[in-house]
């Protein structure tokens, strides 16, 4: 029982108590009569803490409530709490000594009007898709004809049973290689993608099929949690998503290259129908056939048309026009040939008939001589000799040595003795 401090004024008989023992009484109060009630608002100020609490106002048109969620609580939560969503809490009305506040200790947080696990479909599903985690663009394209299937579900489902099934039916060349995963309740998602990672270690298969049959929306909530979503797009694989019933849909089917409705509509896919393989073989082999007969005839049809024709019959007619025809090319090209020739040589006399009437010595045959100084630089005036020097003379037929007796200047005669 809560003893009151003792007050200085013995006069008083009203008890006093600390603020400690006020706050506490008022919580032991609060929490033993308000403990597990449901409280129905929206949520504000809503705080992640780094400890994983989680801290918020629940609030209505007129009050707010602070609450508080603990980690051991809050780590269960399927969706992301924030601000503005409309929940319903379970928990225990108390005080928060420290501050002396009022708040809510949850236990359990529901949202109103949609469900926890729609929520976080929801939520998840937006985030992944503005990442463009869907984009078709990046999607693979499942091969027609694989050999290995690789298969990720419970060996003991119904799953696994439908498609072996259809393949022994429809593909028994195909090889189905299973690794059992856990499809449902805690730990399934991480077991999921350790098998992702096995099939891509082993690099075996051509495509894989990943898949459960049919359940409620909690029964399939391992392929609609983010680290498998990240592991089947990250994936080398081509990979078929087959999750329950055609109506249900998943995180997975939207992240894999393609989703079918059920397990066995996978099996269909990555099975062509042999019987329906055979018959489109057969086709293919008429169809090659009939190419061959007619190139074939197409061939032998050239074939007589080049027999019948007249090149084939006679032969050596066709030589000899031939040689006929070289022979007339080359009596044409003699012709030509001796015809340029002679023009060539009618250019070259015109050209040398000119280059001879400049030449000097055609000058010199006329009568004319050169003089050229003792230097032998060539005399063109008088008074570039002196009297008495020697002086070479060129002719038509030869040259003379003469000496200069005197030097006349043009129009007359200068007798004057120039020697040194």
């Amino acid at each position: 029982m809560l003893e009151p401090a003792q007050t200085p004024d013995s006069r008083s008989a009203d008890p006093i108590y600390s603020v400690t023992e006020l706050t506490r009484s008022i919580r032991r109060l609060l929490e033993g009569s308000f403990f597990g009630v449901w409280v129905e608002g929206e949520l504000s100020n809503v705080k992640l803490h780094t400890s994983g609490h989680l801290y918020f106002t629940l609030k209505d048109d007129q009050s707010c409530l602070r609450a508080t969620m603990f980690r051991r609580h809050a780590s269960k939560l399927r969706f992301d709490a924030a601000d503005g969503q409309k929940v319903r809490v379970y928990g225990t009305i108390t005080l928060y000594e420290a501050k002396g506040e009022l708040q809510i200790n949850v236990a359990r947080l529901d949202p109103v009007g949609i469900g926890e696990l729609e929520l976080a479909f929801r939520q998840l599903y937006e985030r992944l898709e503005k990442e463009g985690l869907f984009d078709p663009s990046r999607k693979r394209a499942i091969p027609r004809h694989p050999r290995v299937v690789g298969l990720i579900t419970s060996d003991t489902g119904a799953a696994v049973r439908d498609l072996l099934s259809v393949l022994r039916r429809r593909a028994p060349h195909v090889e189905l290689v299973l690794r059992p995963a856990r499809v449902q309740g805690a730990g399934a998602a991480a077991d999921l993608v350790r098998a992702l990672a096995d099939f891509e270690e082993w690099g075996g298969a051509d495509v894989l099929i990943v898949g459960r049959g049919g359940g409620s929306l909690e029964d399939l909530w391992a392929f609609n949690e983010e680290i498998v979503a990240r592991a089947i797009a990250a994936c080398r694989i081509p990979i078929i998503s087959a999750v329950g019933h055609e109506i249900d849909f998943t995180i997975a089917d939207y992240a894999a290259d393609l989703r079918a409705p059920t397990p066995s509509a996978a099996a269909e896919v990555v099975a062509s129908d042999r019987e329906s393989l055979l018959i489109q073989l057969d086709r293919l082999g008429t169809r090659l056939g009939r190419g061959v007969l007619q190139g074939l005839r197409k061939r032998g049809d050239r074939v007589m048309l080049f027999a019948r024709s007249g090149a084939f019959r006679r032969p050596l007619d066709l030589y000899r026009r031939r040689s006929q025809d070289v022979d007339a090319l080359a009596d044409r090209l003699e012709t030509a040939g001796r015809s340029a020739l002679a023009r060539a040589a009618m250019r070259l006399d015109g050209a040398g008939g000119k280059l001879h009437a400049l030449s000097p010595m055609a000058v010199l045959e006329r009568g004319y001589a050169i003089a050229r100084g003792p230097a032998g630089k060539i005399v063109r005036r008088a008074s570039e000799v002196a009297v008495g020097e020697h002086i070479d003379v060129l002719v038509a037929r030869g040259s003379l040595r003469a000496q200069v007796e005197e030097t006349r200047e043009e129009g007359g005669m200068n007798g004057k003795d120039e020697t040194s």
